[in-house]
């Protein structure tokens, strides 16, 4: 259900910003707007990161191998890194020149009965596929009873983008109408320009944010200090544990996480089948509070690696 979800989120982020990257190319080549072109730009890049991250959602679900034993999910951060570098690249890095060159040769705006209606549709479909994201990871943040921005640091990277791009475009669609209001107004139409470099600024800060959380999930990131301490309380809490010496954590994937655990037992001489038992026993209660730790494994003894069970 959850996979079904961000599919459809992906899909109707990508459709929208299609339909709306078509206007705004029309409409900025009819008025010479360079906000809008810059506007149109973000759309296309937009729209092509919505292919990086069906991507991502589909090839992060392929099962385990045995060169892949713990799965796919990294996948997911390494397109999305892709759809960060797309917007630095396509979208601020076009806005940013463009903006620069009117602002050095500015020309008139013409065809203001194109602009307006151009941008307040895209405010529409741009709000719309915001709010479905939005509404995702907020019905995500209550089941996991975590605060909204606590679920957007550890949520599906694919929704996590449709997030911060349709909330630039939505910001960014603001800057343009200001833009172009004030150049008509004015007579100064370097401030079309300027508006077209603010929203090249801006889409330089969600592909710095957006590529920065995905650097961080590849390179390897750990459970928030709160549910490690939450998982070192449910197993030295077990009956036969005296100790957790040391807890480690590894997500590899948004609903997929890897712990390991080094444990002292309170009998020492506990036999093998004991031992298992009372494995299966900590990652069964772990598991119940904790859907998202698929991997439980203890280490009840550092110095026998033979009794290292999962």
């Amino acid at each position: 259900m959850a996979n079904e979800e961000s599919d459809g989120t992906v899909l109707l982020a990508g459709a929208a910003n299609l339909m709306i990257a078509i206007a705004k190319v029309v409409a900025g080549l009819l008025s010479g707007s360079t906000a809008l072109l810059a506007e149109a730009a973000h759309s296309v890049a937009d729209t092509l990161n919505q292919a990086f991250l069906l991507t991502a959602l589909h090839r992060s679900r392929k099962p385990a191998d045995a060169r892949h034993p713990f799965g796919y999910g990294m996948e997911r951060y390494f397109w999305s890194l892709l759809a960060a570098v797309g917007i630095l690249v396509l979208g601020a890095g076009f806005s940013i020149t463009e903006g620069l060159r009117s602002i050095l040769a500015p020309e008139p705006i013409a065809a203001l009965a194109v602009i307006y209606p151009v941008l307040a549709i895209s405010f529409v479909f741009e709000g719309g596929s915001w709010l479905r994201a939005f509404t995702q990871l907020r019905r995500e943040a209550r089941e996991a009873g975590v605060p909204l921005l606590t679920q957007l640091r550890s949520a599906e990277p694919a929704v996590k983008t449709v997030a911060f791009e349709d909330s630039a475009a939505l910001i960014g669609l603001v800057i343009a109408a200001v833009g172009v209001t004030l150049a008509v107004v004015t007579g100064e139409h370097l401030w079309d320009g300027a508006a077209s470099i603010g929203i090249g600024v801006l889409l330089v800060v969600v592909a710095f944010t957006l590529g920065r959380e995905n650097k961080t999930m590849l390179i390897g990131r750990a459970l928030p200090d709160d549910i490690q301490r939450e998982v070192r309380t449910i197993i030295a809490a077990e009956p036969g544990i005296e100790d957790v010496l040391d807890l480690l954590s590894l997500r590899l994937a948004p609903d997929r996480v890897l712990v390991v655990a080094t444990v002292d037992l309170v009998d020492s001489g506990t036999t093998g089948a004991a031992v298992e038992q009372l494995a299966e026993k900590i990652d069964s209660k772990v598991r119940e509070e904790h859907p998202s730790i698929r991997h439980l494994y203890l280490d009840p003894t550092p110095g026998d690696p033979s009794q290292r069970l999962s």
